[in-house]
């Protein structure tokens, strides 16, 4: 029989996520506090938002929290780049291809 240690964040008695690492669970419970802390910040602003639009806003802006802090810091945004993988030929390809001319 195995003993498995699991780590659950939980806020206001609602189970949010469970960890098979300290770290991650308490990485994920910070990511969580800057996000009620942006929450709070974000119901303030002069642009009208839901609730709903407010708690996912927060919620990604703290996810990302270290790209919006570059780009406050006045660094410019990094450009999502899309890796194309070219594959180098292999004797299964070359034998693929030859059996497609075929």
């Amino acid at each position: 029989m195995a003993v498995i240690v699991k780590y659950v964040v939980e806020r206001n008695g609602v189970e949010r996520m469970t960890f098979t690492s300290k770290k991650e669970a308490d990485a994920y419970d910070k990511m969580l506090d800057v996000a009620e802390s942006l929450e709070q910040m974000l119901t303030k602003v002069d642009v009208p938002l839901s609730e709903q639009q407010v708690e996912s806003l927060a919620l990604e802006i703290a996810k990302q929290k270290d790209d919006f802090l570059a780009v406050l810091k006045g660094a410019k945004p990094a450009a999502k780049q899309v890796a194309v993988k070219k594959e180098k030929p292999t004797a299964d390809t070359d034998k693929v291809a030859k059996l497609k001319e075929a």
